[in-house]
């Protein structure tokens, strides 16, 4: 080979790893569903009006979210909120536990960063 060949092939090669990294950083961005975050634009526009300011900081509020927590943590801290609203003792696990506490934490550190970014 030729040392221009063997160049170009270098610099191909080199571009072609970084889009590999480039798509699996987008993906991990990116893994929330289109549901999910129609779900929490619809609730985020409940709770503080239905302009299309409040659409706007509404998607960009969930769209931090996701960048700071993975989608399947997001719907686990989500499943103990939902089940922490649930009276009677067997649910006390999901109000008492280090785990349930933290990933309810990690999600709302992602909501007040959203806050501060969006609206």
């Amino acid at each position: 080979m030729r040392a221009g060949t063997v160049t170009v092939l270098s610099v191909l090669l080199v571009c072609a790893a970084g889009e590999v990294q480039a798509q699996s950083a987008a993906d991990r961005y990116n893994d929330y569903p289109t549901e999910a975050r129609a779900d929490y634009v619809f609730g985020c526009m409940a709770t503080n009006g239905r302009s299309k300011d409040v659409l706007r900081r509404c998607s960009c509020s969930i769209d931090v979210i996701a960048s700071i927590v993975p989608y399947d943590k997001y719907v686990e801290a989500e499943t103990v909120l939902s089940l922490q609203q649930v009276g009677g003792e067997r649910m006390s696990i999901f109000r008492t536990t280090a785990m349930a506490k933290e990933l309810v934490a990690t999600v709302r550190r992602a909501q007040a960063e959203a806050d501060i970014l969006c609206f």
